[in-house]
């Protein structure tokens, strides 16, 4: 339920929402048209949208500034009709958005996207995740390899790096694994690397999906299963031993119900995308539906719990 478009997870500085295939690279001689979004309030969530609806319209890449939004879009591509429709038909109530078109300044993008990309996500000695253009990483234990076509604000670096961190701790051997908003899949991949089989990945969008498989593709995975859609997916599935949503508080005490329907005694949950206050209400959901707490995470207050069913 509710708008599919908080489910991004794109809140970020920069996204790209092409992947950096050969065939962009090329893209220096391109002529864009940089356009400035003002949103009325200024949210995260205001934002997450805005990116969204205009990656649909051709837009490749977006800067976050202090009122909203700069989008960048191919000149040849641009098509202003489906920008006024999209301002106009904008889905979230009470909000206000004005845009500003002028010509970008010419840059090689594909540079100025390697330059101010997520730096690699390094977890002690054991695992680091980094993108192909990322030279003299650390070596670890486990080497997760990301083209990503859109990067995450450093809230969901925090909250992937604590399920990384359960993941890391957790027996995963043999185990079926179900990835919940598996965004560019670097949990479902690390699952699977840590022995668990089968792996399935669920995402509501679609870019989500498209990035999921090239990820799995590009570390040589060849036992998760990505999906398109959300939890109503899970109805009637065999139980998994292990489920991670790392998604955000609202759409976990919805969808927590469906995702206890796929757990047996023993199963184990992992949750995250959410802050440290927001446990009590997600451990009282959690018990009702017959599991029990083992313990929580915290970093910067986003906070990761774990429960097994009984």
């Amino acid at each position: 339920g509710g708008n599919p478009y908080y489910l991004v997870g794109i809140s970020l500085f920069l996204i790209k929402s092409l992947s950096l295939s050969s065939n962009q690279t090329e893209n220096k001689d391109m002529k864009y048209f940089e356009v400035t979004f003002t949103t009325t309030p200024c949210n995260e969530t205001v934002n997450d949208v805005v990116s969204a609806l205009a990656g649909e319209i051709g837009f490749e890449s977006f800067v976050e500034w202090e009122n909203g939004v700069q989008a960048y879009v191919q000149q040849s591509l641009f098509d202003e009709e489906a920008l006024k429709e999209m301002v106009a038909n904008f889905p979230l109530p009470d909000t206000q958005i004005t845009y500003e078109i002028k010509e970008a300044e010419d840059k090689d993008w594909n540079e100025e996207w390697e330059k101010n990309f997520f730096q690699p996500i390094v977890i002690g000695d054991r695992c680091c995740i980094h993108s192909t253009f990322h030279k003299d990483t650390p070596k670890t234990e486990y080497e997760i390899l990301i083209n990503p076509q859109m990067a995450f604000g450093t809230g969901h670096h925090e909250t992937t790096s604590s399920i990384i961190c359960e993941l890391l701790d957790a027996d995963l051997q043999g185990k079926s694994v179900l990835d919940m908003g598996c965004g560019t899949s670097i949990l479902a991949i690390l699952a699977s690397m840590r022995g668990a089989d089968p792996v399935t990945a669920i995402d509501i969008d679609d870019w989500c999906v498209n990035n999921s498989r090239d990820n799995i593709e590009l570390n040589d995975i060849h036992n998760i299963t990505v999906e398109l859609g959300d939890a109503a997916l899970l109805e009637g599935r065999e139980a998994f031993d292990v489920i991670i949503a790392n998604i955000n508080r609202n759409i976990l005490l919805a969808e927590m119900d469906r995702y206890a329907a796929c757990m047996h005694p023993g199963s184990e949950l992992f949750m995250s995308g959410f802050y440290v206050q927001d446990i009590p209400a997600i451990r009282e959901k959690a018990e009702s539906l017959g599991m029990t707490f083992v313990h929580h995470r915290e970093k910067n207050n986003w906070a990761a719990v774990k429960f097994v069913m009984e």
